[in-house]
């Protein structure tokens, strides 16, 4: 009953995105062509994703920031407060969720979100990857976004065609950041996430 009702879901985003392209009068095919050719093929086999194999929120530089603490660090509209007199957890600030529009406060009621997620990556090219490799797209603050928790969780590993920001004002933005994620790491495309960039793009007016 779930895996029929989030099908369901599916099709309805899907339904949803392609009547914005017919309203925009924008052919979705002009926005896939600047797409790389060997970032759309398929792979043969994939194996089991495990978030493990992924080192995310490091110390990178070695002063006690993880990446999580440098991301709320760098994002806050106003001077953070840290838990304590070492500064290396945040406790407070202010952050605008791009996701929702809604501001937050306290460090614990947002959360740091790959916008391409780590097991979609795996699942599209990924899994070949070394452990340096992984750990490397984990950290990329190009793919990170500090956002509503509660929010965080209902997108999970989703693709812009099962998921996307319930702020519409967002999708231009989403969708072009997806895109220059997915074409960097040279990770494949899936025809309806093509089709669903292409609807994203035309937003962008």
């Amino acid at each position: 009953m779930i895996k029929t009702t989030q099908s369901l879901k599916n099709i309805v985003l899907f339904l949803l995105v392609s009547i914005l392209a017919a309203i925009s009068g924008c052919a979705v095919e002009k926005r896939v062509a600047p797409i790389p050719q060997e970032s759309t093929a398929v792979p043969t086999q994939i194996s089991p994703y495990n978030r493990k194999d992924w080192p995310h929120w490091i110390d990178a530089d070695g002063d006690c920031q993880n990446t999580r603490q440098e991301m709320l660090i760098a994002t806050s509209r106003v001077a953070v407060k840290f838990k304590n007199a070492r500064q290396c957890t945040v406790v407070s600030g202010e952050w605008f969720g791009v996701y929702t529009g809604k501001t937050f406060t306290k460090a614990s009621d947002v959360d740091i979100d790959h916008i391409v997620p780590l097991a979609h990556a795996h699942r599209h090219g990924a899994d070949k990857w070394t452990r340096d490799q992984r750990r490397v797209f984990a950290n990329d603050f190009e793919n990170l976004l500090v956002v509503d928790d509660s929010v965080n969780q209902s997108k999970g590993d989703q693709a812009p065609h099962e998921w996307l920001p319930p702020r519409k004002e967002y999708w231009c933005e989403y969708g072009k950041r997806w895109q220059q994620i997915k074409e960097k790491y040279r990770l494949w495309f899936d025809e309806l996430e093509l089709k669903t960039l292409g609807v994203l793009a035309d937003t962008c007016r």
